[in-house]
């Protein structure tokens, strides 16, 4: 498995080794030595499976303490522009935007440490997989407007599919005021 760091700390893009042949392919999504290797501290406890429509576009979401999720997320079949946003206290990239792209064709996996939003839009009908850290509590769960001004996610969707969850979250300056998270 191939490991890339990325311009934000914690968050890494792993491509793993795809065995092919005549019948297809095969490739490990998780293998809990090689995890530990990465990161011992986290240990994941929920998957989850969704199915998105070419022009959904989910997030941006955040689970709070003490439900913070450390992700591993990939496509299973589609296409998908991934993104996230370090929201972790005290963080030298707080409020940095990373985004890639995340498919059935190009295998990879995105390592998200807790304290990320994170959320994505379908550039293909896609099926989405998670593996969570904690598992999902309504109660603590916020995020941050899919087009909020200041962090100017280009979703590469025209007319995206929203939740009426995810039109009614707030904007970052908003989140912040609420004292719900702090950059410091």
């Amino acid at each position: 498995m191939e490991i890339k760091s990325t311009p934000i700390s914690g968050l890494l893009e792993l491509t793993p080794k795809v065995h092919s042949d005549q019948r297809g392919w095969f490739l490990e999504i998780f293998k809990e030595p090689k995890f530990q290797e990465i990161n011992s501290t986290v240990k994941y406890v929920q998957d989850n499976l969704s199915y998105s429509a070419k022009g959904v576009v989910r997030g941006l979401h955040l689970q709070l303490h003490p439900f913070q999720q450390a992700k591993v997320v990939t496509v299973i079949q589609g296409k998908v522009l991934d993104v996230v946003v370090d929201l972790r206290k005290g963080s030298s990239t707080f409020g940095k935007v990373y985004s890639c792209e995340l498919s059935s064709n190009n295998h990879k996996l995105l390592v998200i440490p807790e304290g990320f939003a994170h959320g994505f839009s379908a550039l293909e009908d896609s099926f989405f997989f998670y593996k969570c850290s904690s598992v999902y509590s309504p109660q603590h769960e916020t995020g941050i407007r899919w087009n909020d001004q200041q962090l100017n996610v280009n979703w590469q969707v025209d007319n995206p599919i929203l939740s009426e969850k995810d039109q009614g979250l707030p904007d970052l300056d908003e989140l912040l005021r609420k004292s719900v998270i702090s950059p410091n």
